[in-house]
C-alpha cells in the first residue's frame, strides 16, 4: 500500500503518524516547525486522510505499512513520532523492527489495552445523512446531538469531503466502526534493549495514568515520560510551544 504523505525540510528523517479520525493536515503546523531542522514525512495511515482504504485494519498491519513506507522512500534510521492511535502504530513498529529507527516519541497513549470509548462519536458520524447535507454547518448541527464539544466536532468534520456530487467521507468509516475494539488493543511485545524513547502526555488527558508507568518502563526500558501541564489529549494542538520545547530537548540529546 502506498500511503499519502506530506514532505518538507532536510536533514535527519522524522516521520509523523496521526491519531484516529485524524490526518497529516492536523500536524501541519508542528511539521513546519520541525522541518526547520529535520526532513519531515507526515503520513496519512490507511483508512485515513488521502491514503487508500482497506478492510484490513490492525496494528501489526499498520506497523508493516510504516515499514513499507520507509523502504519505498529509502529512509534510513528515522525518528518516529506517533499520536494516540499513531503512537500505538509507532510502538508496534519499534518493537517489530528494533534496529530500523533512531528515536521514538509516543504522544498521549500507553502500550496497554483501552476499552471502547468512541461510541458516541461513531454513532454521530454514522447517523449523518450525507445525501441531505447542504453545508458543513448542517453537518455540525446534526453531529452536535452526539458530540457536544465544538472543537472535537471541528476536528471530526475535517474528514468530510465535498465535490460536485456532494459530501463523502475521507475516512473509511465502516471499517473504523467495525474494528473500533482493535483500536484499543494493547501492544504485542516489548523492546529487549534500551533505546531513546520519549512519552509525552497531557496533564488533563487521562490516557496515560500513574498506574501505567511500570508497564511503560517494562515495555520500553529506559524510556522517559514528560507531562505537559494544562494539555489534554491533543497535546500538540493545545500546547504547541511546550510540545516543541519538549521534543527539542529530547531530540537534541
Amino acid at each position: 500500500m502506498e500511503l499519502f504523505y506530506r514532505e518538507m525540510g532536510e536533514g535527519q528523517p522524522l516521520i509523523i503518524l496521526q491519531g484516529l479520525f485524524g490526518s497529516s493536515d492536523n500536524w501541519l503546523s508542528i511539521a513546519k516547525i520541525l522541518a526547520e531542522d529535520y526532513h519531515v514525512y507526515s503520513v496519512d495511515q490507511r483508512n485515513h486522510g488521502q491514503s487508500p482504504h482497506s478492510d484490513v485494519f490492525d496494528y501489526p498491519t499498520m506497523a508493516d505499512d510504516l515499514s513499507d513506507f520507509i523502504d519505498q522512500h529509502s529512509i534510513k534510521n528515522p525518528i518516529i513520532l506517533g499520536h494516540s492511535m499513531g503512537g500505538k502504530v509507532a510502538m508496534q513498529y519499534a518493537v517489530n523492527y528494533p534496529n530500523e529507527w533512531q528515536k521514538l516519541i509516543v504522544v498521549d497513549i500507553a502500550p496497554k489495552s483501552y476499552p471502547v470509548h468512541h461510541d458516541g462519536i461513531l454513532e454521530g458520524l454514522n447517523n449523518l445523512n450525507l445525501n441531505e447535507l447542504g453545508s458543513r454547518g448542517d453537518a455540525d448541527t446534526q453531529l452536535s446531538e452526539y458530540v457536544p464539544e465544538l472543537g472535537v466536532r471541528q476536528f471530526l468534520l475535517k474528514n468530510l469531503n465535498r465535490d460536485s456530487n456532494g459530501f463523502s467521507w475521507k475516512i473509511n468509516l465502516p471499517v473504523l466502526t467495525k474494528n473500533i475494539e482493535i483500536i484499543g488493543a494493547g501492544l504485542n511485545g516489548s523492546l529487549a534493549d534500551s533505546k531513546p524513547v520519549l512519552f509525552i502526555n497531557g496533564e488533563k488527558s487521562g490516557y496515560i495514568k500513574e498506574s501505567d508507568f511500570a508497564l511503560i518502563d517494562e515495555t520500553f526500558p529506559g524510556s522517559k515520560l514528560v507531562t505537559i501541564k494544562g494539555a489534554g489529549h491533543w497535546v500538540h494542538a493545545e500546547k504547541p510551544e511546550e510540545f516543541i520545547e519538549t521534543l527539542n530537548a529530547f531530540l537534541n540529546q
